[in-house]
């Protein structure tokens, strides 16, 4: 028979799975995904109690948090869309100039590589040979 504690013990896990993948992670989409974990850890939280205690306050109360939890999917990744546009980038510490006046920026031991933009690919006009474009090995033969 599944009890109150095999509950608890797999939102315990859940959470806690959720907060070192926060912690650990530096991409925003990911840190995201693991606040959500989290979020619904408690969630398994308050229909454990709500079964436990026989009423349904819980599983009311976690409705409310599916419903703000949906919202904030939607602003989350419209914020995340917005951030990689203007950088190129998810990774939270690029970020530091969001800080808050007189907090120290914080420095990683080991940076990130960053990932070498390549420029957009143009479409010739119509009826038109392409120009075959040489690489850097290429032009320094010729």
């Amino acid at each position: 028979m599944i009890t109150l504690w095999h509950f608890l013990a797999v939102a315990a896990a859940l959470f806690g799975i959720g907060l070192v993948g926060f912690l650990t992670r530096r991409n925003l989409i990911t840190m995201f995904l693991c606040a959500e974990m989290m979020l619904q850890a408690v969630a398994i939280n308050f229909v454990a109690f709500a079964r436990f205690h026989a009423n349904l306050q819980g599983q009311v109360f976690v409705l409310f948090i599916l419903a703000v939890a949906a919202c904030e999917a939607g602003v989350a990744l419209a914020l995340f869309i917005s951030l990689y546009r203007r950088r190129r980038s998810l990774d939270s510490t690029d970020w530091q100039e969001l800080r808050e006046l007189g907090v120290p920026a914080t420095v990683d031991d080991e940076p990130l590589q960053r990932p070498v933009i390549e420029p957009e690919p143009t479409l010739t006009p119509a009826g038109a040979r392409p120009v075959p474009q040489l690489t850097a090995e290429e032009a320094a033969r010729v």
